[in-house]
């Protein structure tokens, strides 16, 4: 049976719009061809707890089907970052070519040292809650009780406001 996953994309780094595109592509070809997919607009958004100096990032949040175990997930994940030049030892917040989070996985709460779902930043993040609010704004998340499009009406940053990139990719 399938679960309802999020995951986030992000690129500081070359080619960005390429990066985002492929590992979409990676990512979608996980999972049925035919299954229920959403894709969130590009947003460009400025560094947040990047070093000085950092280029802007391109964000975006993927939504689909998954059968399988959210390790299983995480592993085929960090396989995408690999594959598109992503360095397997990296500093925390560095510049990277791609950087692929899996936000929630169904109803599933996991927390230990290899993996946090929901992902522990999610409703502090303007520029992973803007691209979840327009695919899924009505989703509360697991050990929640407010929706995203709250959590991002209510959010409290020093997080200038994303510019759109691209609506459809």
């Amino acid at each position: 049976m399938a679960t309802r996953v999020g995951i986030a994309l992000g690129t500081n780094l070359g080619n960005r719009l390429t990066h985002l595109r492929d590992a979409r592509d990676m990512l979608r070809a996980l999972v049925d061809p035919d299954s229920l997919y959403l894709q969130a607009p590009i947003y460009q958004s400025e560094p947040v707890d990047c070093r000085e100096g950092s280029p802007d990032f391109y964000n975006t949040v993927l939504e689909i089907d998954y059968i399988g175990k959210p390790y299983e997930l995480l592993t085929k994940t960090q396989g995408v970052e690999f594959h598109l030049g992503r360095e397997s030892v990296y500093e925390r917040n560095a510049p990277r070519i791609i950087d692929v989070d899996i936000l929630y996985f169904g109803s599933d709460v996991i927390k230990d040292e290899i993996l946090t779902i929901p992902h522990q930043r999610l409703i502090h993040r303007r520029f992973v809650l803007q691209p979840l609010n327009d695919i899924r704004p009505n989703l509360i998340l697991p050990g929640d009780d407010v929706s995203i499009s709250e959590h991002l009406r209510h959010l409290e940053t020093d997080e200038p406001p994303l510019n759109l990139v691209q609506g459809t990719w």
